[in-house]
């Protein structure tokens, strides 16, 4: 037994504590090696204003993601999933295969196509909150946590949460701690150390 314990403690350190220390998981927010040259992130990652677009530094691998914008002031906007090919300069987004995206104006764009639309009486505002849903098939929107019923879908390969701004828009992303609670089976961005 003591030649076990003795040969266990060499492959597991020097016998001291036993404690690994534990590499944080960095948060998930808007990217600054991965924006528009005229954007502009502030307050941690989380505010983007300027013109122009932005990733997150975590793309979407598990099955089902949530994630939410606040609309802190109005102007053009757009809001989804992006691959990294996007060009984040280019907006609005949604004009070609590398972006699906709820526009300010209500309109979901894929591949230059609109792809839905919200009810008319559903348009974004300041102040109010937009959740996306993503299931790798499609993407959903919610407004200040209902439903809207208006999915879209098209986008194919390795997606990333996108926000982009123009015209005095102001944008805050929330990847955890949610104004609304997700819907069912849909969680945060996790990294794929998370996951597996």
């Amino acid at each position: 037994m003591a030649s076990v314990l003795g040969c266990c403690l060499r492959w597991c350190g020097d016998g001291g504590s036993g404690h690994v220390p534990l590499k944080e998981m960095p948060a998930v927010q808007l990217d600054t090696h991965h924006m528009g040259t005229d954007v502009v992130i502030v307050k941690s990652g989380r505010r983007i204003c300027g013109t122009g677009g932005c990733l997150a530094n975590a793309p979407l691998h598990q099955n089902k993601s949530y994630f939410e914008f606040k609309i802190q002031s109005t102007g053009v906007w757009g809001i989804g999933v992006a691959t990294q090919k996007v060009n984040l300069n280019q907006i609005p987004f949604g004009r070609d295969v590398h972006s699906l995206v709820l526009r300010h104006d209500g309109s979901v764009y894929h591949n230059n196509e609109e792809k839905n639309r919200l009810p008319a009486n559903s348009i974004p505002q300041e102040g109010d909150i937009v959740g996306i849903t993503y299931d790798h098939v499609e993407l959903n929107m919610f407004l200040n946590g209902k439903n809207m019923h208006c999915p879209a879908s098209g986008i194919r390969g390795t997606v990333f949460p996108v926000v982009y701004v123009d015209d005095s828009a102001i944008l805050d992303c929330q990847f955890s701690e949610f104004y609304y609670t997700p819907p069912q089976g849909f969680e945060k961005i996790l990294f794929e150390q998370q996951i597996f």
